[in-house]
């Protein structure tokens, strides 16, 4: 029997009932810590007895510590009941054994000692107001345990060792979702193999848009409308399903796993705000990818301040005509209609003043991209996230009908956009799940493969050691991007949930890849190697759908209030 953490660290694993019970009691002494440090954040930023935006502007630090506190705590919730659930099936193996005893070890360890943010800002608990005697609560035996024996050098290396024992084309680890949900994996899983990967560092290397055969395939795999109501021609399947679905393909390809995103919002979108006239007259093409929408918010000036929007749509009969400049906009050209946020109250200087349009455009073509009257576009070149393209639009007394002002009423672009953020931020949580899954399915090939001063990469601890916490993280991550989703399922305010899966799923997708370049050395630094594309593509993880630093203020402004 393994009682502490020096039988843990020599045998590498734990028998089944200590483990379970040790993370078990581990969750209440940090849950009460995640207490007293809201307690104290809050007095820091409280006025009057009041939350004041100016202080937790001013203590960003403690603010987004606490945000970061919060999703550890949340992700070793669902890791534990993650693995509880695996046992009542028989399938907490060895495998889920030590991706379970490494990640408590890890997070517990980081709780005490200090959380990476980023590669360059570690909050520690001190940063939130803790004083020593509130961190006493962390001197528990199961804690100890853990944090010492947990996330070991033997504990990894087993693990690895298992890893590759298993197929490449699975995860590392049972999922834990039921068989219907694990049966659109190996789908979607399949067709990255045969009709993504091959070809996607190309597309990367050319700068390509993802060719249309490929979004006629996935439309006809029902991508498109898997949300959206049956009764509007969709599937009606849940949030849970898309989250697999968007793993797997941006597995392959995080352009091809975000086709299915802008349509998700769109519906979503319409579904929440629209009349039911526009949701006849839009869902069904959306979901067969007849329409192709394109989601036109951000300002060169704005970012992501879009209660500053300038552009402006002004009334011309019963139609509308807009007129300002959009950046960052996804997929622009060979769209059919664009979700465009304007401003229709010029008196306004907030997000009260904001409506969303269905805007309809012509799709464009290489030689012409822009060919409706009064908007012109260029492209911007970028780093990763090439297969879609991203443009600058420019709108000059462009004609949007009336009938097409989201919900038939002005001033509420702005409401009906956060509606959307539940499931957006979920999507991206799942892309990041996938791009991180990506980087470690390279990296161990990688390192199976290459020799170096008489044996295989994999041998090396330091080399088996991230290949372990990639493993280890992404399960971490997926199992917080699924309970947000199967939350939103429920019908449950998730925002929150939703919010700590993107912020941990985007910074675990970098880490990935910036472990796996390193992994693969010199080699990496080289543009044929798919681990530079990975390594690109993860990047923007951490800044679309909310930037880490907006994302951890918004999680400690709900924590807060």
């Amino acid at each position: 029997m393994a009682h502490d953490g020096q039988d843990i660290a020599m045998n590498a694993t734990v028998i089944l009932p200590d483990l379970l019970r040790q993370t078990g009691a581990a969750l209440a002494p940090v849950e009460k810590l995640l207490d007293t440090a809201k307690s104290r954040v809050r007095a820091r930023v409280s006025e009057g007895g009041k939350i004041s935006g100016a202080l937790i502007e001013a203590e960003q630090t403690a603010a987004h510590g606490l945000a970061w506190l919060a999703t550890y705590v949340e992700s070793l919730r669902q890791m534990q009941k993650w693995a509880e659930g695996l046992e009542a099936q028989g399938k907490f193996t060895e495998v889920e054994q030590l991706i379970q005893q490494i990640a408590f070890g890890e997070y517990l360890s980081q709780i005490s000692g200090g959380i990476q943010m980023n590669q360059g800002e570690v909050v520690r608990l001190q940063d939130l107001g803790l004083a020593i005697e509130d961190t006493r609560i962390l001197n528990d035996p199961a804690i100890h345990a853990l944090t010492s024996g947990g996330n070991t050098q033997s504990a990894r290396s087993r693990l690895v060792a298992l890893m590759q024992e298993q197929s490449a084309n699975i995860t590392v680890g049972a999922s834990g979702l039921e068989d219907e949900l694990e049966m659109i994996r190996e789908q979607f899983r399949r067709f990255a193999i045969e009709k993504v990967e091959p070809f996607a560092h190309d597309w990367h290397l050319k700068d390509e848009l993802i060719p249309m055969e490929i979004i006629t395939e996935l439309a006809e795999m029902g991508v498109f409308g898997l949300t959206i109501p049956e009764g509007y021609g969709g599937f009606g399947l849940s949030k849970a399903s898309m989250a697999v679905v968007s793993e797997e393909l941006s597995r392959g390809y995080i352009g091809v796993g975000s086709l299915g995103t802008r349509s998700e919002i769109a519906a979503e979108l319409i579904l929440c705000g629209g009349t039911e006239e526009q949701k006849q007259k839009w869902l069904p093409g959306l979901a067969s990818a007849e329409i192709l929408p394109t989601a036109v918010f951000t300002e060169p000036n704005t970012g992501s301040d879009l209660g500053s929007l300038r552009t402006r749509a002004v009334k011309d009969g019963d139609d509308y005509r807009i007129t300002g400049n959009k950046t960052w906009i996804t997929h622009a050209a060979r769209t059919h209609v664009m979700t465009l946020l304007a401003r229709t109250d010029p008196a306004s200087t907030d997000h009260r003043g904001l409506s969303m349009f269905l805007a309809e455009k012509t799709p464009g073509t290489d030689d012409a991209p822009f060919p409706t009257p009064g908007m012109t576009g260029g492209e911007i070149e970028v780093l990763g996230y090439r297969g879609m393209k991203e443009y600058e639009l420019a709108f000059d007394n462009f004609h949007v009908k009336g009938e097409n002002l989201l919900g038939g009423e002005e001033g509420k672009g702005f409401k009906q956009l956060m509606q959307t953020f539940e499931s957006a931020r979920i999507q991206t949580a799942a892309r990041a799940v996938g791009v991180a899954q990506a980087a470690l399915d390279v990296s161990m090939q990688y390192a199976l493969d290459r020799k170096q001063f008489g044996k295989a990469l994999i041998n090396f601890p330091r080399v088996s050691g991230k290949l372990a916490m990639m493993a280890v993280e992404i399960m971490v991550a997926r199992q917080l991007t699924y309970f947000s989703a199967f939350e939103k399922d429920n019908d449950r305010r998730c925002d929150l949930e939703a919010g700590m899966a993107k912020l941990l799923g985007a910074r675990v997708a970098w880490a990935a890849a910036d472990n796996g370049l390193q992994i693969h050395g010199g080699n990496g630094f080289a543009l044929e190697y798919k681990i530079s594309r990975i390594l690109c593509d993860a990047r923007i993880l951490n800044i679309f759908e909310g930037a880490a630093e907006i994302q951890a203020q918004v999680i400690a402004r709900r924590l807060l209030d």
